[in-house]
């Protein structure tokens, strides 16, 4: 096969002349290179160039992809044991009061609850925008994936009195309201 040289010229579309021109001017150019030196292929080093960035891109893509997946599964367990461990209300009658994102909320307990909920057995969570009571192990699995989940939640240690405590005798009603 011919090459595109030889083709055009028998076409009549190049000259012989241009095209003794062209080939004198890449001999001279390559006896002008360092000979330890190699020609750099521009396009290569172009393609390459864009490979390398796609490359990245893709990288960078599945990352945010792996890191929503995560996100995903993790609403899911909590999802899951909110609504798998949640202590069911009933009709409560004791208003008990808490802060969620610097407001004053509200939930109905039976006394028990409320009871329960102050030395730190229970603990209150939000979940879709409700309020639900799980125990306070559930919470602290909760807490672990997501924080901001629990709202309430006591430490049943910090109901110990200490033993040289001044104030012993004088202890807050569980029942004061705020």
């Amino acid at each position: 096969m011919a090459s595109l040289q030889d083709q055009l010229l028998k076409a009549g579309l190049a000259d012989a002349k241009k095209a003794k021109q062209i080939n004198k001017e890449k001999r001279k150019q390559a006896k002008q290179a360092p000979k330890g030196q190699q020609q750099v292929d521009e396009a290569a080093v172009a393609a390459r160039q864009a490979q390398e960035a796609k490359a990245q891109r893709d990288r960078e893509l599945n990352r945010q992809r792996q890191a929503e997946a995560e996100r995903r599964a993790i609403l899911a367990q909590i999802k899951q044991l909110i609504t798998s461990n949640r202590v069911d209300r009933g009709n409560g009658d004791i208003a008990y009061q808490f802060t969620h994102d610097k407001k004053i909320k509200k939930i109905y307990l039976s006394e028990t609850l409320q009871t329960q909920l102050m030395r730190g057995f229970l603990a209150i969570v939000e979940l879709d925008g409700n309020y639900e009571l799980v125990p306070s192990v559930i919470a602290e699995k909760i807490s672990q994936r997501d924080e901001s989940r629990v709202l309430t939640r006591k430490d049943p240690a910090a109901n110990q009195v200490e033993e040289d405590d001044p104030y012993a005798d004088y202890q807050i009603p569980d029942d004061l309201m705020w």
